[in-house]
């Protein structure tokens, strides 16, 4: 069952409703599996895992790969702020985001990159090599620019944009993000 969110917060009862159909094997919480059946991309594919993954990971409280109902409010709140994100700079209504919309909608969170990094990004999360990015992709593409961005500005002390840092400061830097 795939659920679209709204923009308004459901009720608790809502919520339990939802989280126990999202439940499937009735464990009292969520994995990374199950949520993956119950959200849609709007595109009749798979949202993409590693998304799921990645968003198991931020609302897993007890570090057990899964979701419980407290966390699960906070999750759907997420989705739904992520999909009106999405919506606003899908601007031609298509469904996706193109080239153009993903370099507005980066410009408007601030960053400043590249002709050159944003087709970067296209590449990198057009899983369909259509030239677009859907719902699922541009939230993995928004939350890992966000997590490796909020990485360098850890080193980034004077906030020039530069950071000079041995190799093994790199690798712990790397292999401590959750991406």
């Amino acid at each position: 069952m795939a659920y679209y969110f709204n923009s308004q917060m459901p009720s608790r009862e809502f919520l339990w409703e939802a989280f126990r159909r999202v439940d499937k094997d009735r464990s009292g919480y969520i994995t990374a599996d199950e949520l993956q059946v119950a959200l849609s991309n709007g595109t009749w594919t798979p949202f993409n895992p590693e998304t799921v993954r990645l968003m198991i990971g931020m609302f897993d409280k007890s570090n057990r790969g899964t979701v419980s109902f407290e966390d699960f409010g906070a999750l759907w709140k997420y989705v739904t702020d992520w999909q009106n994100c999405f919506r606003s700079f899908d601007r031609d209504n298509s469904g996706n985001i193109d080239r153009n919309e993903l370099k507005t909608a980066l410009t408007s969170f601030g960053y400043r990159l590249s002709d050159n990094i944003v087709s970067l990004l296209m590449q990198k999360y057009d899983r369909g090599g259509r030239g677009v990015i859907y719902f699922d992709d541009f939230i993995q593409c928004c939350v890992t620019l966000y997590t490796l961005t909020s990485s360098f500005r850890q080193y980034d002390t004077d906030q020039d944009g530069v950071i000079t840092i041995h190799y093994e400061q790199f690798l712990s830097m790397v292999f401590s993000l959750k991406v």
